[in-house]
């Protein structure tokens, strides 16, 4: 009887121990950014192209989405705005936690005469 209690107690303490190391991590979720111009946008999410091959779609999170840079609000962001979109990896899909509208910057190269 004393040896499944100390069994037992032993499995308490590593599965605290395992959830305690694990939880943070989740919850601090790797935030990512992508980087391109707006191919698609409306009230609930947007296809953002990085001129790359790579299109990829984000939903706008209620709350949890700000818009600065160029402009402040999501309903603001049109076709062909440049952004950077940060979210974290671990969603499905993918939240845009924030999103950066700039001006296209022109790539740093040599003169053509």
């Amino acid at each position: 009887m004393r040896d499944s209690s100390i069994r037992s107690g032993l499995v308490l303490a590593a599965a605290f121990l395992a959830a305690s190391l694990l939880l943070p991590s989740i919850a601090s979720a790797q935030m990512r950014e992508f980087t391109g111009r707006i191919d698609k946008v409306n009230k609930k999410q947007m296809i953002v192209d990085n001129r790359m091959g790579d299109k990829v779609k984000f939903v706008y999170a209620k709350g949890e989405t700000v818009v600065e840079g160029k402009k402040t609000e999501w309903k603001k962001l049109k076709q062909k705005d440049w952004v950077t979109v940060s979210w974290k990896f671990v969603d499905k899909p993918r939240k845009a936690y924030k999103v950066v509208v700039f001006d296209k910057k022109e790539d740093e190269g040599e003169d053509v005469e």
